[in-house]
């Protein structure tokens, strides 16, 4: 199949893009909000989060976005079980995709787990964005290894988060196309002109070293606690989330500041006012394939970064220098050391925006958007698909 843009194909009607997800869409900003936030501009997008539970409720709800998206949250009343969850939610994506009436309808999946409810829906396309090896994450359902073998089996287009999620995607549909984390530079660029500090931070002195994205099983936790020991003048300052651990058994000491979620458009005034930023992921089988979107971020925000050796930072950030790499206790306190008396700030951003140019989610999208339509060109697709669909749909 041809992956040159091919824009004559553009459908005429905005087709109707279905995505089916595992997170929500205000849990934390981040690739999918990017990414649809833009997709927006050229589909219709209904985008389906895991159900809500209500006793006194059913159906689902309705939630429009400032990016606008659609976003549908099924809802179930307490206890049900869970083929009747499976059932419910068949509802639901079914009349969904009949919304989209004589117009081309797309599916993306963020979560294989929805083909249990969506795979008898007959799209025109089928998208897969595998942002995360959810296999290797706690609490996996045993049914994702076949469910994600039947998607790959089925998807028009497969997109990666990274080269590590690449290479074990490779071999397994033809049309596997990789696109790591992006930035959106002039957001995180903010960081770099220290305005009006948050009050959150007025009291805590400095040196602050500081990481934000979800706290969960692939935070080190152990080195927090060490590194902050080693180092008791150093304010580390966490923001994110708790997901799937017991907040209670963070790391407690007096230079750890745990202060949950902020919203992506605070981060950058946080930022501006740390003076490292750290990225202490645990290497563990739920680290083994991540490309984490912060690490653009850090840098795009004009802060000194470590992290431990996550294989996507290590290739290409510490190779080139841009991120300093360290798994032990003392070594990533050596590391910090070396950051905070470095004197190179403009050297230091001068290879980091050589780095990120051209690192934009604008030019990610895009070349997506062209292998979608590509990959819906009436020369690549089945004349059978959309008459198929509405006839299901009718019924």
């Amino acid at each position: 199949m041809s992956v040159m843009p091919r824009h004559d194909h553009i459908p005429a009607a905005r087709p109707l893009l279905i995505v089916f997800s595992h997170l929500r869409w205000d849990f934390v900003y981040q690739r999918p909000q990017h990414l649809l936030g833009r997709a927006a501009r050229d589909f219709d997008i209904c985008f389906i989060e895991e159900p809500l539970f209500d006793s006194n409720a059913s159906g689902f709800r309705e939630i429009g976005t400032p990016e606008g998206v659609c976003v549908i949250q099924p809802l179930l009343a307490d206890g049900v079980d869970h083929q009747a969850a499976i059932e419910h939610q068949c509802m639901v994506a079914r009349t969904i995709a009949a919304r989209a009436g004589t117009r081309p309808l797309y599916l993306w999946f963020y979560t294989p787990m929805a083909l249990a409810f969506a795979r008898d829906i007959s799209a025109d396309l089928i998208l897969f964005d595998k942002m995360d090896e959810l296999s290797a994450f706690d609490f996996a359902p045993p049914e994702l290894h076949a469910a994600e073998a039947d998607l790959m089996a089925r998807a028009d287009l497969v997109f990666t988060g990274g080269a590590s999620l690449q290479r074990v995607a490779e071999g397994r549909n033809p049309e596997v196309h990789c696109f790591p984390s992006s930035i959106d530079a002039a957001h995180f660029g903010q960081a770099r002109t220290a305005g009006p500090a948050d009050p959150h931070l007025e009291n805590i002195p400095h040196p602050r070293i500081g990481f934000f994205g979800v706290i969960d099983e692939r935070i080190d936790q152990p080195l927090i606690a060490a590194v902050a020991a080693l180092r008791p003048d150093w304010q580390f300052i966490m923001i994110g989330p708790t997901a799937k651990i017991d907040p209670a058994q963070l790391p407690n000491a007096p230079n750890i500041h745990w202060l949950g979620m902020r919203g992506y458009a605070e981060l950058p005034s946080y930022m501006a006012h740390w003076d490292l930023g750290w990225m202490p992921f645990a290497r563990n089988s739920a680290t083994r394939f991540i490309s984490p979107t912060k690490t653009p971020e850090f840098l795009a925000a004009g802060l000194p970064l470590m992290s431990t050796s996550i294989t996507d930072v290590v290739e290409p950030y510490g190779r080139l220098g841009l991120v300093q790499i360290a798994d032990e206790a003392a070594a990533m306190v050596a590391a910090g050391d070396r950051l905070l008396a470095a004197n190179d700030r403009t050297a230091r951003l001068a290879a980091v925006d050589a780095r990120l140019e051209g690192n934009s989610w604008d030019t990610t999208w895009a070349a997506m958007r062209a292998l979608i339509h590509n990959a819906a060109a009436p020369s690549a697709r089945s004349a059978a698909a959309p008459a198929t669909r509405e006839v299901m749909n009718a019924n």
